[in-house]
Formats: structure tokens, C-alpha cells, sequence
């Protein structure tokens, strides 16, 4: 590991503790040339899969576009980086178990349904995106949905 204030090549970890409810590994290292400490973070790489688009194509599941998406709907919403980051965690594990490609819409589904047990302002705003309401009777329809419970 490269040390980020000087950029000797040589660094020895100090401390190792688990993370993310054991999904990762947080490791405190010091640099053996400026003796400088510093984090990182160790994780199995779960999110190596194709999403299928709806027009047929295939690209590499890039998790930024995803969370991208997510914070727009979540934009001026009391929504933490860590409850956003332990979503996508659960929801990438379960989609690279799925298999080598995933269907877009299963992405959008199972992100709208884990936002709303986060905030359902940013639920709404985040289907109102995905399911491309055409008029406001169908966005009433999805509102009603959450008054019903």
C-alpha cells in the first residue's frame, strides 16, 4: 500500500478490526518512511455482473450511476452516507448471487423498495424517476399505496 502524504511504497498494518457487520475489514497502517497512519478498507469484490438494459444491451454495473441516483432522489432528505453505503452493500450482494447479468428493472425495483424503508419522500421521488409516471393519477395511485399502510 502506497502511503497517501508521501508516497513510500512500504507501509505495515497496525490494527485490524472487522466492519460493516463483517463485510469488510478496517485496517489502520502507518508508512515505514514518514511514519504517517492512515485507514483502509478491505472487501470481497461482490459487484462483478452485466446489467441487461431495456433496449437489450449489456454494460459493467457501475455503482456510482447507482448511487448518483439515489442521492438525487434523496437530495434535502435527513438520509445518511451510511445508511445509503449499507444498502447498496445488501443489494449488490444479493444481485451478484443472482447471477453473471442482471436486469436493469430488478436494480431500479430493489432500490425503490430499500428506499422505502429508509424515507418514503425519497421513495416517492425515486419511482416517480423509475416508473416514469405519465400523468399525476399515477402518481397519486403510488402516494395512496404508502397512506393505505
Amino acid at each position: 500500500m502506497i502511503c497517501p502524504k508521501c508516497k513510500h511504497k512500504s507501509t505495515s498494518v497496525v490494527d485490524s478490526r472487522e466492519a460493516s457487520e463483517g463485510r469488510s475489514i478496517r485496517r489502520r497502517r502507518e508508512c515505514e518512511g514518514c511514519e504517517h497512519r492512515f485507514t483502509t478498507f478491505e472487501k470481497v469484490e461482490t459487484a462483478n455482473f452485466l446489467v441487461i438494459k431495456k433496449d437489450g444491451s449489456r454494460e459493467g454495473y457501475d455503482r456510482s450511476k447507482v448511487d448518483r441516483g439515489i442521492w438525487k432522489a434523496c437530495e434535502k432528505r435527513p438520509v445518511t452516507q451510511d445508511q445509503i453505503s449499507a444498502m447498496l452493500d445488501r443489494l449488490e450482494e444479493a444481485w451478484s448471487s443472482s447471477g453473471k447479468e442482471v436486469p436493469g428493472d430488478i436494480i431500479g425495483r430493489d432500490v425503490m423498495h430499500a428506499l422505502k424503508m429508509i424515507d418514503e419522500v425519497s421513495y416517492i421521488r425515486f419511482a416517480s424517476v423509475y416508473r416514469q409516471f405519465k400523468d399525476v393519477e399515477s402518481f397519486k395511485q403510488e402516494l395512496q399505496k404508502l397512506l393505505d399502510r
